[in-house]
Order: C-alpha cells, then sequence, then structure tokens
C-alpha cells in the first residue's frame, strides 16, 4: 500500500479485553495472511462482507487489498499473537473527484475475535489516515441485517446517516473530528486500558522470577512482601537452584511452571532479561514488572518487542514494583521496607525512593493507598494508563502522580483534565531546574519534559502541582479531610499575636489574601472571645481563650460568607496546662456544627510536618507545624475550586492555519539537526505565522545602520525600540545582556549595536561563507532575511515599540 508524501507507521493497541494487536498498512507480502482470514470465515461471516457464500470473493479481495499500484486505496491489517495472524482488515478506495471527497470502505474481522473492538480499533485509524489524504466521507453498503456492522460504525462517534434499499442499506459516515469523537475515542480507550491493567493489579498469580536464596536478594524481598501482605492468588517462584523459597514453590524456568501466571516480576541480570520476558510470554504470561535496571539499547528493545509480539502490559524496568491493597487480592509485589497502609490515594511515580516517601507519607496520614506504580523507565504502563484505572476502580479518591516525562502530553492532558473532575490530581512538579532535569534524564533514561511545557499543562489539565513531596503531603491530608474553599479569603485565628502575624504574613505570600471583617461578624465575635481579644483579622483570641470561646469564634467564621476558609495557630501556653482547657479541643471535641468552609489547624508545638486529627463524627481536620505549610495547602485547595468553577469550554475548530507547513519546518529542521535544536528568529517567526500566532513587529538586521534604518522604519524617529543579538550560544540573552531595552532615537541604537558587536560579536557569527563584518540583531551575519509569508507587520520581536514603557 503507496500513498506519495505519507507513510503510516505500525501501531500497538488494546483490545476490550486488555489483549493487543498490531495495526500497520497491508503489504505485498501479506497476501496470503488475508486470504488465511477470508478462508477461515465462516459462511455467515462472509455473507454479511460479500453479500454472498464462496471463497472466491475473499481471495478477490487479498489480492486487492496487498496491490501496491492502487492509487486512492488504503488498507489497514490488524496482528494478533506470538506468531501474528491477521484478524481483521479495513480498507477504502477513494472516489477521486468528488466534493467533498469520498471514499468507499470495508471491514472484515476474524470470527474468533469478534466483540472485542478489532473493527472499531481499525476504523479509528483508517478515519486518521483518510483524514490526512484528504477525505471527508465514508461510504458502505452492507446488509440490513448485518446489525454489527452498523453498530460500529455508530458507535465510532462520528455523524452516521443511513438508506435502507431493499435487502440492503447504504452508511454514509462524516469524518469531521468533534469532541463527541474524541470522548468515544476516550471512553473505548479507558474500557481496553482498565481490561489490560486487571491482569497487573488484580492478578489471580504471581510468579517471582530471580527469587534469590540470599535473604538480601531484591527478588527474594518481593517474595517476602508478597507473603506477609497475604496475596489471596497462587503464588510461584523462579529459580534453578532451589525448591522452595520463603515457603513457597520454586520451579528452574517460566516454562517449567504448572500453569501460566498473570503477573511476572522480574528480578534477574540485565543480560538475563530478554530472555526471560520472551519465556513469560510464551508461556502466557499476561503482564510484567520489570524491576532490573541497566538494561542497554538492545535488551530494551528485546523487552518491549517480547511485551508487543505477546500482549503483556509492562512496568519498568527500573522500578520499585507494584501494589494493591483491595483486600480482594492484598497485592504487595515490591520490595519496599513497609507495606503500605489500604486506603483510597492512588501513587504512580517513576522515582522508587519518592514512592517509598509517599507512601510512608499517606501510611502515617492514614489516608493510606488503593494502588501503588513504580513505572520507572515507562516503557509501557503510563501515569495516563493509571488515571484511568483509578477512575473506575471505585476506591480511589486522590490522584499521586510523580512524573518526570510525558510521552503523550496530549492524552495525557484529555485524561487528566477528565480525572481532575471527579477528584483532585496532584504531583510534584520535579525537574524545574537544569540539574533537575539532567538528574530526571541519566536515572529514568528519559528527557524530563520542558518546566514551562510541563506547568502549562498542569493548568490547563487543572492539576495541583506542588513543589515538595512535603508540599504534595500536607495539601493531600487537607483536600482529604476538608471541603474546597470558595476563594481565597482566609480568616487567621490565634491564641497568641506572634502566631497570627506569622500566619497572616504565609498566607499573604501563598497568594491568599487576610481581608477586614465586616462589623457585624467583629461585634458578634467579640461577645465570644474574651476580654482584649483582637477581632480585625488576624484574630487575636489571646491566651486566656479556652475550647469553648474558640469554637463558637472558629463556628462563626465557618459559618459567615466573609470568608472562605478558616486557620486556627495555636501555641503552647501555661494556662491550657493549668486548666487543662486545652485550645485545641475546639476543634476535636464534640460542639455546634461548623460551616461549609475548610478548616485547617497550625500547632507551632509540632514536630511534624502535618498529620490529622481525629474529629466528632469519624471526620478529620489537618493540622501543619508551620503556617507557611498550612497556607500553601489552602492556597491549592483555592486554586482547585477555582479551576472546577470555570465552564469545562470545547477545543475550537481553528481557521487560518497551516500545520503542513509547520510540519515541514520541523522536519527539514531535523533533518538538518537530527539530535534536534534551537530555531533561529526567523523559523521561530514561520513556524508561529504558520498557526496564526500574532507577533508584534520586528526586523532582520545585520549592520549598525540597517539597525538604525529598521528602528525609523518600526518606530519612527525617535520611537523607542529594543534590540537583540542572536547567535547559536546566546540562549539565556538576559543574563548575557544581549537584550536592551527602551533604545530612543538613532544614536541609543548605534551605541547600543556597537556594544552588543563589542561584548558578543564573536558568539554572534556563525562561520558562514562570506564572514560578516559586524553582529546581527536576531540573525546570523552573513543570511539574507526572507520576507514573510503574511504582512510584516503580524510578525514580532527585533523592535516592539507598542509594548515599550
Amino acid at each position: 500500500m503507496t500513498r506519495t508524501g505519507h507513510l503510516v507507521p505500525a501501531a500497538h493497541a488494546l483490545l476490550t479485553d486488555g489483549r493487543t494487536v498490531e495495526i500497520r498498512p497491508a503489504r505485498p507480502q501479506d497476501h496470503e495472511q488475508v486470504r488465511r482470514l477470508y478462508d477461515g470465515m465462516s459462511a455467515e461471516n462472509l455473507r454479511l462482507r460479500f453479500f454472498g457464500a464462496g471463497l472466491k470473493p475473499g481471495r478477490r479481495a487479498a489480492d486487492r487489498a496487498c496491490d501496491p499500484e492502487r492509487p486512492g486505496h488504503r488498507a489497514l491489517l490488524a496482528f494478533y499473537g506470538e506468531d501474528p495472524r491477521v484478524v481483521g482488515i479495513a480498507e477504502y478506495e477513494s472516489e477521486g473527484g468528488a466534493e467533498p471527497q469520498t471514499a468507499e470502505i470495508a471491514l472484515a474481522v476474524a470470527d474468533d475475535f469478534h466483540a472485542r473492538g478489532v473493527g472499531t480499533l481499525l476504523l479509528e485509524h483508517l478515519v486518521h489516515v483518510a483524514r490526512e489524504d484528504g477525505v471527508t466521507l465514508f461510504t458502505a453498503d452492507a446488509l440490513a441485517d448485518n446489525r454489527a456492522v452498523q453498530r460500529v460504525f455508530t458507535d465510532l462517534g462520528l455523524t452516521v446517516a443511513r438508506r435502507f434499499d431493499g435487502p440492503e442499506v447504504r452508511c454514509t459516515v462524516c469524518l469531521d473530528q468533534d469532541e463527541r469523537y474524541l470522548t468515544a475515542v476516550e471512553a473505548r480507550g479507558r474500557t481496553a486500558d482498565t481490561a489490560s491493567l486487571r491482569p497487573l493489579l488484580r492478578p489471580d498469580s504471581v510468579a517471582v522470577v530471580g527469587a534469590g536464596t540470599q535473604p538480601g536478594s531484591v527478588g527474594r524481598a518481593v517474595l517476602k512482601n508478597l507473603r506477609r501482605a497475604g496475596f489471596t492468588g497462587r503464588l510461584h517462584a523462579v529459580n534453578p537452584h532451589a525448591h522452595a523459597i520463603e515457603c513457597t514453590p520454586c520451579y528452574p524456568s517460566v516454562t517449567d511452571l504448572p500453569h501460566a501466571p498473570d503477573l511476572a516480576v522480574l528480578a534477574v541480570p540485565a543480560r538475563a532479561v530478554p530472555e526471560a520476558a520472551e519465556q513469560c510470554g510464551a508461556r502466557g504470561v499476561r503482564a510484567l514488572v520489570v524491576l532490573t535496571s541497566g538494561l542497554d539499547r538492545d535488551q530494551a528493545a528485546a523487552l518491549l518487542g517480547s511485551c508487543r509480539r505477546h500482549g503483556m502490559r509492562l512496568v519498568g524496568p527500573n522500578c520499585l514494583g507494584v501494589a494493591d491493597t483491595d483486600d480482594l487480592v492484598r497485592l504487595d509485589a515490591t520490595f519496599a521496607a513497609h507495606r503500605p497502609l489500604p486506603g483510597t490515594a492512588g501513587v504512580a511515580v517513576q522515582s522508587g525512593g519518592v514512592g517509598i516517601a509517599l507512601l510512608q507519607g499517606l501510611t502515617r496520614l492514614g489516608v493510606g493507598v488503593s494502588s501503588f506504580v513504580s513505572l520507572g523507565d515507562k516503557y509501557d504502563v503510563s501515569g495516563n494508563d493509571l488515571l484511568q484505572w483509578w477512575e473506575d476502580d471505585g476506591r480511589t479518591d486522590l490522584a499521586v502522580l510523580h512524573l518526570e516525562s510525558f510521552g503523550n502530553p496530549r492524552a495525557f492532558s484529555r485524561t487528566a483534565r477528565r480525572v481532575a473532575r471527579r477528584m483532585p490530581v496532584l504531583t510534584v512538579d520535579a525537574g524545574r531546574s537544569a540539574a533537575g532535569r539532567r538528574a530526571a534524564a541519566s536515572h529514568t533514561a528519559a528527557a524530563a519534559t520542558p518546566t514551562m511545557t510541563r506547568q502549562a499543562l498542569f493548568t490547563q489539565a487543572g492539576i495541583t502541582a506542588t513543589r515538595s513531596v512535603a508540599d504534595l503531603l500536607g495539601t493531600a491530608a487537607l483536600l482529604h479531610s476538608q471541603p474546597l474553599p470558595a476563594g481565597t479569603r482566609v480568616a487567621v485565628v490565634s491564641n497568641a499575636g506572634g502566631a497570627a502575624v506569622l500566619a497572616a504574613d504565609a498566607c499573604a505570600e501563598a497568594g491568599l489574601t487576610v481581608p477586614e471583617l465586616p462589623a457585624d461578624l467583629t461585634a458578634a465575635l467579640r461577645e465570644a472571645l474574651p476580654a482584649g481579644a483582637a477581632v480585625a483579622n488576624p484574630i487575636d483570641a489571646t491566651a486566656a481563650v479556652g475550647s469553648a470561646p474558640l469554637r463558637a469564634c472558629v463556628d462563626l467564621l465557618a459559618a459567615h460568607g466573609a470568608v472562605d476558609a478558616v486557620l486556627v495557630a495555636l501555641a503552647p501556653t501555661a494556662l491550657a496546662e493549668a486548666t487543662g482547657d486545652d485550645p485545641l479541643h475546639a476543634l476535636t471535641r464534640p460542639g455546634p456544627r461548623r460551616g461549609p468552609h475548610p478548616v485547617a489547624a497550625v500547632l507551632l508545638d509540632q514536630a511534624e510536618q502535618v498529620r490529622l486529627l481525629q474529629t466528632p463524627g469519624g471526620g478529620t481536620l489537618p493540622a501543619y507545624g508551620d503556617p507557611q505549610d498550612a497556607a500553601r495547602a489552602l492556597a491549592h485547595a483555592a486554586e482547585r475550586a477555582a479551576w472546577l468553577a470555570r465552564p469545562q469550554g470545547t477545543v475550537p475548530r481553528l481557521t487560518g492555519t497551516d500545520p503542513e507547513a509547520a510540519r515541514a519546518l520541523a522536519d527539514a529542521f531535523l533533518a538538518d539537526h537530527p539530535d534536534g535544536g534551537w530555531l533561529d528568529p526567523r523559523q521561530c517567526a514561520d513556524l508561529l505565522d504558520a498557526y496564526g500566532v500574532p507577533l508584534s513587529p520586528w526586523a532582520w538586521a545585520e549592520s549598525e545602520r540597517a539597525a538604525v534604518a529598521a528602528a525609523d522604519r518600526l518606530a519612527g524617529p525617535g520611537g523607542r525600540v529594543a534590540l537583540k543579538a542572536h547567535g547559536p550560544g546566546l540562549l539565556h540573552k538576559s543574563d548575557r545582556g544581549a537584550v536592551l531595552l527602551d533604545l530612543a532615537g538613532r544614536d541609543a541604537v548605534r551605541a547600543a549595536y556597537r556594544d552588543l558587536d563589542a561584548r558578543l560579536g564573536d558568539e554572534m557569527r556563525t562561520g558562514a561563507e562570506p564572514p560578516a563584518r559586524s553582529p546581527t540583531c536576531w540573525t546570523a551575519p552573513g543570511s539574507t532575511p526572507r520576507a514573510p509569508r503574511r504582512s510584516s507587520a503580524a510578525r514580532t520581536r527585533w523592535s516592539a515599540p507598542r509594548a515599550a514603557p
């Protein structure tokens, strides 16, 4: 199958039962496989496909599908199994000259793969290919009693029209991909993802491959944890040098196991991983957890190839393991020192060390864990997969992620945005510095996503991005125990003036407000609190305050509309110790019901960063040791509330863009720079122009005279401009003094140009022939500026007089 200028890569996709198929274009050498597909169909299946019986139509269809010399024809095949066989085919033939352009499609699926999503997957991929080819409509003729294929068309999520004509029906499918289609694709993917993860997180049987005889071995630690957790399924070990380990039967190899386990945990040397993975696949294992680190490129490729070939989901390599605390499975296939407390937080991390810290922190808080996956180098199972699992597992109400890279940011964003509407999604924003990104790349074998990209993704998707593990745990404690605030207004209450000042400062630094309170509320507070209390906000309830008046104060604030949250900062006092009336009892002992606003405590004598206090009625309340931790948690909660309050919106249909030009520019650059790099200013402008992004007026100057002329043209004589130097090594221009602002008049522009020439001239020259005599502004010397495809007023930079102060 051919098409000028566009090749379709092979892709692996999940079926509704969690198994994996490979989808790729048909090739001439696939002819025999396609013929076998049709030859193996039942008479009824052949009747529905070809409107008649017999083998000849199927063989002619195989000839047509694998013909490489047919313009306007496309055929995609689905392969399954260790010795891959064709289990489905979808193809179209375009009807040239029609407006809108249409294509006739055909679909066939092997009898034993009906109702597993093969046809739908093939059509999804075929829709993508057709849209790339400019096809806007699919048409298909089917027998009226072929309800299965009509249901496939309807379930795609695209607009379908039917016209019945006797025993036949003609279906027309419009290929406009709107939000309804994308939602349908996501729903199908979620179903398949969840099914594929069941052998990983809810296995009926587990084998630990490489369980050592020595107490300190990683494999033995995993086996011990599985037994200690009380794993409910069958458990086996693989080690050729033992008959039993940790009271678990041991077998020489995976092929010798009495049955195929759902999950195999590999704790073998890197050189042994490819063979062990292949044995697992051949034995029928459905999921792998590879703890081993240090795989080279060939070993990694062999591991992933085995998983793809045999349809196994893969966690790792270079990971801590997986756990699921559900009583139905009680799975702890990790080598962590302590078993996680059963609870409601789903945790997925790339770093095993961070994973251990999160497990211990969530256990200490009492939040606990529903499931835990250490993703490691993340060859297959990703944070996106886990979000979809937690969305449907019926136990998770808090998602916790620590990810250093994103394989498919767009898919992750859509999934996270949907899941975040149902539960908080928390993450540690790791890799914010260059050093942090280098460290991430070294220990997970994946490039960290750039900081700006990652933060924009988090903001758009409604992910709560914290700065540290401690910040995440503090925020998790608040979100787990308290309602969301309606805004950022906080009432600060304290029994010590200094503590109130610290708490108020912390709120302001976190982006919260501590507003003055209305007269009716301050009057009520004066009546409730001891004499001498200051009620302006912060509220100094004095050291003499007891639990009853403090409770009345907090209840008044929590029920009033003047604030959105209440922060209670308490210092230990001798009065409380002498009377036994601890002000903290106002928050933890039975009393009147508080309002709908969140309440958090700061206990200045508390050693722990955060803990959850038990409150009447079985609830909990977060208590922090430092006001800054409490304020940051409240700020994160307010940001989540604001995000949830915004309309979800829809993805607009963009006009006036040229994605093909942008793709051609990127492809040309990567062809010259296989390892990637920075586009020069003119290329950046062309890229932005292709997407219709408006830019400030700019010009390209290669000499002092050209710079003065450009300034006159853009800002007029005496107008203010900015001058920016460009060169291969000048990436952080402000740090190098390569951006000069507020240049008013020709003399200022000349002086600025000479300054850049004197300081940075050598770095601004690229060695082009013939070499330039002077430095450049936003360019490499010796180059000829290109005219923009659109008006120069729609392009930016070099100078931006409208934006100048």
